[in-house]
């Protein structure tokens, strides 16, 4: 999407105006509108432009939110939630100004059943915050976006991340959802089983509805046992191409890498710089193992044979905790890594994924339209389910430069659609990818708007967001 097509709505002077001074009357010194918290709070880890909201409520309770969604229905005032700001297409973007809820303050877990391995938690909690929570249990939560994202915010955009590839993502990572739906109740979206087949899935329905259906007030998750031991390591390959071809070669053997990471020669280069490193600056693969002493010595020696077969350098492993926390610190900090290798320019950060056996194909293709194109643009991927990053780098005051990085964008989100993949496999749609959505899902689109009409009317909730209406 380009920077002049992000939607700016008609806003409702009136009712706005109207719930500032209710909500200043009930929440005091909790509903805030000074310029710093607008700002704070239309902060997006994007090059698209900052929209304000006209207030920010910090809610601590369901009774809170409820009294906020309550007064802005009947005002037809927006609502946006909010959780850490780390979201990359715009999505706490108040584009027709409104109410930004903040969650910071609903951080409790609220229950952990150890022995059904699941645990219920309020919005605010951060996936960092609950896996410190959980440590003296021996489960943990196992999605990881890298960034220290909320837990509502992670079920709201559908996120995923490095263990994506043995875990899943957040749709088959959460069980059930607390929300406040747009008449202000409470509704609970499943019970803790882990499995059922009564009614519609509503969990589903709002994982990843990007806050435009409902607030969500609590998740309950998914845990995991922690591995009795973890085993992580490095693999150069000589080519791009060789390096996606191991990570097809090792998925369709059946080996259960828990992460399997590519980064690009340029995003090495930016890592090494960076997290003052010394690997090797080629296409290269960071692998991870959960399992017994026994079993990730057996996967790491067969990925080895398989890494050697496409003429990598010798893979690298250990058990050691310390060495693979440096590891992992390395990679997810790649995307300040690749914004240190040009600190005076912005960055555009984008997703495709792709079919796990068109990987090589689709990487190469964006790899080479870089190139040609003339763009500093490092790639990062959970190679291990077909997804990858692109961190265009451009000086977003250049017109310019900006619609030389639009176009490449618009190549990227089509090659990956003509490859049977998605123009996001993690970010979400936001303001930034709606231009792609109808492309990839046609007909398809119209339906949703059907879902939102009936859940929202008013269009209250996060509107300007995913699709038009």
């Amino acid at each position: 999407m380009a920077m002049k097509d992000v939607i700016t709505g008609a806003r409702n002077e009136d009712g706005i105006a109207t719930v500032l001074a209710l909500l200043k009357q009930v929440f005091g010194d909790r509903f805030q509108t000074g310029q710093s918290f607008l700002e704070q709070h239309a902060h997006t880890t994007t090059y698209l432009p900052a929209q304000l909201p006209d207030g920010v409520v910090f809610v601590e309770t369901t009774e809170d939110v409820q009294t906020v969604v309550r007064s802005c229905a009947e005002h037809k005032v927006p609502v946006i939630a909010f959780g850490t700001g780390s979201s990359l297409e715009g999505q706490v973007n108040a584009s027709h100004g409104g109410i930004s809820l903040d969650f910071s303050r609903m951080n409790k877990v609220l229950e952990v059943n150890a022995e059904d391995l699941d645990c219920t938690v309020q919005p605010g909690v951060t996936r960092e915050d609950l896996n410190v929570y959980l440590r003296d249990t021996g489960l943990f939560f196992p999605i990881d976006p890298g960034a220290n994202a909320s837990l509502g915010g992670m079920a709201a955009t559908r996120a995923s991340g490095t263990n994506a590839v043995r875990y899943g993502t957040m749709k088959d990572n959460v069980l059930s959802l607390t929300v406040v739906t747009a008449d202000g109740e409470e509704i609970r979206t499943a019970r803790r089983a882990r499995k059922t087949s009564a009614g519609y899935d509503l969990t589903r329905l709002f994982v990843g509805s990007e806050g435009t259906l409902g607030i969500i007030t609590s998740i309950t998750l998914k845990l995991q046992g922690i591995p009795a031991m973890i085993s992580g390591g490095v693999c150069a390959f000589p080519t791009l191409k060789a390096a996606c071809d191991a990570v097809i070669m090792t998925i369709q053997m059946g080996i259960p890498v828990a992460r399997i990471e590519l980064l690009d020669e340029t995003q090495m280069k930016a890592v090494n710089a960076y997290s003052n490193l010394s690997y090797a600056e080629k296409p290269t693969l960071f692998v991870e193992f959960h399992g017994t002493e026994e079993t990730v010595a057996i996967q790491a020696e067969q990925f080895g044979e398989i890494a050697a077969e496409f003429d990598a350098d010798a893979f690298q492993y250990t058990t050691n905790a310390e060495e693979r926390t440096k590891l992992w610190k390395a990679r997810h900090n790649a995307y300040w890594a690749g914004r240190a290798l040009a600190p005076e320019l912005n960055g555009l950060s984008t997703d495709v994924c792709v079919p796990i056996s068109r990987l090589a194909e689709c990487v190469e293709a964006t790899q080479a339209d870089i190139r040609e194109t003339g763009l500093l643009a490092p790639i990062v991927g959970h190679a291990g389910d077909g997804n990858f990053h692109v961190l265009v780098l451009m000086n977003d005051k250049d017109p310019a430069e900006v619609a030389k990085a639009e176009k490449f964008l618009e190549r990227l989100n089509t090659r990956a659609l003509e490859m049977d993949g998605t123009c996001t496999g993690e970010h979400g749609i936001g303001q930034g990818k709606m231009g792609f959505l109808r492309q990839e899902l046609g007909h398809a689109v119209d339906i949703m708007g059907q879902v939102k009409r009936a859940l929202d009317p008013d269009n209250i909730f996060n509107p300007g967001k995913i699709f038009r209406i």
